[in-house]
């Protein structure tokens, strides 16, 4: 993807981290409070808009650094990271499939192999 493309990316994630935030503090309230997941679901929530931000800040970076080709793939890490960690949260919230906290983690490490993306793309150039 190129940076207007990771631009777009980013404010998509970003739509949708508001849109399922609100939607959960108004319109899940009763279910998470059932579950006794109210604090997981908020976690992905967080998790999901700290990184489609991260997502942004990239997109402008590979604008301004078309030559720091890691860029793309932290990005798109960013993303696989937030479909595995924050998606594995909100389905775990819903529905109790205690399973799925087994693979949140892999979603935590594709946040962390981006960021190092991020920091070797840096330290190349």
């Amino acid at each position: 993807m190129k940076g207007k493309q990771l631009i777009q990316t980013a404010a998509v994630l970003g739509m949708l981290a508001v849109g399922i935030g609100a939607f959960g503090a108004h319109g899940l309230k009763d279910i998470l409070a059932q579950t006794g997941r109210a604090e997981t679901f908020e976690t992905g929530v967080k998790y999901h808009f700290y990184h489609s931000l991260a997502i942004f800040l990239i997109g402008i970076l590979a604008l301004v650094k078309p030559q720091w080709k890691k860029l793309n793939t932290a990005a798109i890490l960013m993303v696989a990271g937030i479909l595995i960690f924050s998606g594995s949260l909100y389905i775990l919230s819903l529905t109790g499939i205690t399973w799925l906290g087994a693979i949140t983690p892999i979603g935590g490490v594709a946040f962390i192999a981006g960021w190092a993306l991020v920091f070797l793309a840096a330290s190349k150039n």
